[in-house]
């Protein structure tokens, strides 16, 4: 059984705490994306009034935030230090995917959130469309963390697969070993 690192889990905590995130918003996303009938008056109320609450937030949330996603990038630098071939491929990939999540989250996220709360849609992008925007961006971005969970679990079942093959080579290794030295003998 591969062991596996303290980093990773420094990776997949954290991936998890963020899908779980993404997650409680999806109630008031849903309205916006996946009905196909126009939201109501009150219903875009309520999705403005959720993400107002959240971009109003205590400063102690965004920091838990922040220090959740910094603690995934710490994981990824601690596996990518000196890293295996595994490391690169799989860990190389999930950190290209865990930078678009946090891109995502900078650009349209953060931004979403602080246009939805002003109230100042602007003229080429209105209410509507703002709010599926934000909406998206989450889905786009719990997809993306999705995919880094996969690749850690492929490199975990990877590593696996390779330790049982070294280990099959190993004992195939000592019957044949064991049936030089056996066959050498003269037997009574």
């Amino acid at each position: 059984m591969p062991k596996v690192s303290f980093a990773t889990f420094l990776i997949i905590c954290p991936t998890c705490f963020l899908l779980g995130s993404i997650f409680t918003n999806w109630t008031f996303d849903h309205a916006t994306l996946w009905t196909s009938l126009p939201p109501t008056a009150p219903t875009l109320a309520a999705i403005e009034s959720h993400y107002t609450q959240l971009h109003h937030a205590p400063p102690i949330i965004p920091r838990v935030l922040h220090i959740t996603i910094g603690t995934g990038i710490l994981g990824f630098l601690v596996k990518l230090y000196k890293p295996s071939e595994s490391n690169m491929l799989f860990d190389g990939a999930s950190l290209v995917l865990y930078m678009i999540a946090l891109v995502m989250y900078g650009t349209n996220v953060v931004k979403g959130m602080r246009i939805i709360a002003s109230g100042d849609y602007g003229e080429e992008v209105g209410r509507v469309d703002s709010l599926r925007v934000v909406a998206a961006s989450q889905v786009i971005i719990a997809l993306v963390l999705v995919g880094v969970l996969v690749l850690q679990s492929g490199q975990w079942y990877a590593e696996k697969k390779e330790e049982q093959e070294v280990h099959g080579l190993k004992l195939k290794e000592e019957r044949e070993r064991d049936e030089r030295r056996g066959g050498g003998k003269k037997k009574n």
